[in-house]
């Protein structure tokens, strides 16, 4: 008896523990939650394919800082999209050949793809040695007001890098869930694991 009491209790202070961490203020998906004006960098970007008949065209430009090099040679990839899930993804957007993304100049880009509505959500992915400084991204369309991001800053290399304002939705893929639904669900099941092995 004195057994099962102590085991319940230790079952329980873990359960107070991982409910208590799981409160915190801290969010688990910045780039949802907290509004900021730097970009930040996002580990993986599920690319959904174009599964809808309908297409829409875009225009995106493209700022180059000043502080950039003459004109990068690296690969550039753009992403961005609503809250509903309509993912616009271009693999590359830069062409070396014509000395794309030059410093203190606007590259503009017709692109065509799957219908959004307001686009609250732009990434931006490099892979060269050369390096490439963005001042901005401004995308405009058919069904989404135009919208503004605004980088001012070097972009890192082989990492998805910028914005996602589009509160809770679920356009990054797989989202953690809270630890407070963690706790609930294991703490009952450590429990019932416990008292089959007693």
């Amino acid at each position: 008896m004195a057994e099962h009491i102590s085991l319940y209790f230790v079952i329980t202070l873990i359960s107070i523990i991982i409910f208590h961490a799981s409160s915190s203020t801290l969010p688990s998906e910045p780039t949802h939650t907290i509004p900021s004006s730097d970009p930040l960098p996002l580990l993986s970007l599920r690319i959904k394919p174009n599964l809808t008949a309908s297409s829409c065209s875009f225009r995106v430009q493209i700022t180059t800082g000043c502080s950039s090099v003459k004109y990068t040679g690296d690969q550039i990839s753009l992403s961005f999209g609503d809250a509903y899930g309509n993912q616009v993804y271009v693999p590359r957007i830069d062409d070396p050949n014509s000395h794309t993304f030059e410093a203190c100049s606007t590259d503009t880009f017709d692109i065509t793809g799957p219908c959004t509505y307001n686009v609250c959500y732009v990434y931006l992915y490099r892979r060269g040695y050369d390096g490439w400084n963005v001042g901005s991204v401004k995308i405009s369309g058919q069904n989404t007001r135009t919208v503004t991001f605004t980088y001012k800053a070097w972009l890192p290399s082989d990492v998805w890098w910028g914005f996602n304002y589009c509160n809770g939705a679920h356009s990054q893929g797989f989202k953690k869930p809270p630890l407070s639904t963690l706790a609930l669900t294991i703490a009952p099941l450590l429990y019932f694991l416990m008292e089959w092995l007693l």
